[in-house]
């Protein structure tokens, strides 16, 4: 292996088995929304089992670049060839790291590859195998001595690696990085590029971003682009300073932002028209996709994932442990014993005591809902471009949230009761109530704004946007035959209301205000109305439709989110 600072030649080593891809753009321009053209007019040829470089100023087009090679990107003008056709749909032999970390945080690092195998690897491919291929790839990338350690307490240069393992695991014939040594120190760097070049040197194809000048140094093959997205130079790295007359990388950059193009920035012979198998004699022909992972596979693998990141998240954790415990303390401050004695009932508090059960278990479910798909999204993209389905991925989300969801709504419920702020009555009415808190509280509004904000910080954010509404629409405070039109409208667009009404009829608020002695009872069921008179099967019915129709949008946001910026859709996802 070469020093770490020298280029690697293809004389100092034997000839790679060839078995990567042959890449080749011809005449690739791409325009992008709003920033116009990003690239203008690039041609190169990638061969097969080399190590390829890209590298420019901020804003050069570098990794719409990687993007439209890797086929993820349509090309404006030109065409994009993987060995002499236009590429499809990704497959096991392609592997693609972006700059976000495309793997959980929580698990081991072997625990998290195998999950990530499992979704991956062609369906019916035995536990044993799949265990074996992980413990392949730690050792081929130096991690096997971290297996066991939580993903989160890896250095940066470990959590690259893992990252590329992941993309190991289906041992693509591809594999295209953006930014893999960004915010390493030098030797790490060194030691990832070092890592990348004997990938290529077993034959893969190797395409990665760079902004470490060092980097340069290390493939076999520079290509510099200008800040106007032109091509400045593509070749070897030792001839990258000669062909600008200067010293140094660093000058490299100052030349080309100063216009200057190499003479001869574009291999001969680019251009023309090749076979599909040109420069891979006697290679054998890519061979047939295997079966992908099914449906119900891919949601048991996710809900057994997403159980065992709830059990390892500290943040998840104490969120549901943390807000059944507030709610009822808040419960034991605010109301007395006995509001619902039938012989002297408290209409005000029985009214807040179900509103606030409401407005708990739909806190419940918000706030666990968005913590599930925002802090995942580029492990979610990336899962979908290897095959997984949203369908599945959703399926395992409720799947993971309603046995949780449902044991707080007990608790509190039960608890609530043991504290006399219920009433003493039998299982009738308390499986009403039950089943009134879990659908209200896996309405699935959480996971609906956690699928359409990018960040978890911004999903904090939307809480009190969410909760607000609920709380002012809920007809508690004020009751919606007393809202104007405007108000009675939105507070139909409000699960809270309808987890309101469908509490306060299984409780039985109307005939327990009405058989009341309390001089507040009738005066009090007037300004209600009939919000209380109708079965609680119909808050019922209302909840469940808003679940689904919250489950549909979500579907429909991740897939619009996962296909950002790639070319074709496959059916299904």
């Amino acid at each position: 292996m070469p020093t770490p600072m020298q280029p690697r030649s293809s004389a100092e080593a034997p000839a790679p088995p060839l078995n990567g891809t042959r890449i080749q753009a011809r005449s690739v321009s791409q325009r992008v929304r709003g920033a116009g053209r990003v690239l203008d007019d690039v041609s190169l040829d990638l061969a097969p089992g080399r190590l390829t470089v890209i590298a420019g100023s901020s804003g050069a087009g570098k990794t719409v670049l990687l993007q439209t090679l890797a086929g993820l990107r349509a090309p404006t003008e030109g065409a994009i060839l993987h060995d002499g056709t236009q590429p499809g749909s990704p497959g096991p032999e392609f592997g693609f790291v972006p700059q976000e970390d495309i793997i959980h945080r929580e698990l081991p690092l072997h625990r998290t590859l195998v999950y990530a195998a499992g979704l991956r690897m062609p369906a019916g491919t035995p536990a044993e195998a799949v265990t074996a291929r992980v413990d392949r790839v730690l050792e081929t990338l130096g991690l096997s001595a971290r297996a066991s350690t939580p993903v989160r307490a890896l250095s940066g240069g470990e959590r690259k690696r893992a990252c590329i393992a992941v993309e190991l695991l289906t041992r693509p014939r591809v594999l295209f990085l953006d930014e893999p040594t960004s915010g390493l120190d030098p030797v790490t760097g060194a030691a990832l590029l070092r890592t990348l070049g004997a990938l290529a040197e077993e034959g893969t194809t190797v395409v990665l971003t760079t902004h470490t000048l060092a980097d340069l140094l290390r493939g076999d093959q520079v290509v510099f682009l200008s800040p106007g997205g032109e091509m400045a130079y593509a070749g070897e790295p030792d001839a990258l300073c000669g062909a600008f007359g200067v010293g140094t990388v660093e000058e490299v950059y100052g030349a080309v932002a100063g216009g200057a193009r190499a003479e001869r920035a574009v291999p001969a012979g680019v251009g023309e028209t090749a076979p599909p198998d040109a420069g891979r004699t006697g290679a054998p022909p890519s061979p047939p996709r295997p079966r992908r992972v099914g449906a119900v596979r891919q949601w048991a693998l996710l809900t057994r994932r997403g159980t065992a990141l709830l059990l390892h998240n500290r943040l998840s954790a104490a969120v549901l442990a943390g807000s059944p415990v507030m709610i009822v303390a808040m419960f034991a401050v605010l109301f007395r014993a006995g509001a619902f004695a039938p012989a002297a009932p408290d209409p005000g508090s029985t009214a807040m005591i179900m509103f606030w059960i409401a407005f708990g278990v739909f806190f419940f479910g918000l706030t666990y809902g968005l913590l599930q798909i925002c802090a995942e999204l580029p492990v979610l993209r990336r899962e979908w471009l290897a095959g997984l389905r949203i369908g599945p991925y959703l399926a395992s989300k409720l799947t993971t949230m309603l046995p949780v969801l449902a044991l707080a709504d007990a608790l509190l419920l039960v608890v609530l009761r043991a504290l006399d702020r219920l009433p003493a009555t039998g299982w009738t009415t308390y499986g009403s109530l039950f089943v009134s808190s879990v659908l209200a509280s896996a309405a699935a509004l959480g996971l609906l704004a956690s699928a359409a904000v990018t960040e978890p910080a911004q999903a904090t954010l939307m809480l009190p946007l969410l909760c607000f509404p609920q709380v002012l629409f809920s007809g508690a405070f004020v009751p919606v035959p007393r809202m104007t039109g405007a108000g009675e409208a939105i507070s139909w667009a409000m699960t809270n209301r309808w987890a309101f009404e469908a509490l306060g009829s299984g409780v039985g608020l109307e005939s327990l205000w009405r058989a009341g002695a309390s001089p507040l009872g009738r005066p009090l069921l007037e300004s209600y109305g009939d919000s209380f008179g109708h079965p609680a099967a119909r808050g019922w019915l209302v909840l469940a439709g808003f679940a689904v129709l919250f489950l549909v949008v979500t579907w429909a946001v991740l897939v619009r989110k996962c296909r950002e910026g790639v070319v074709r859709s496959r059916a299904g996802r």
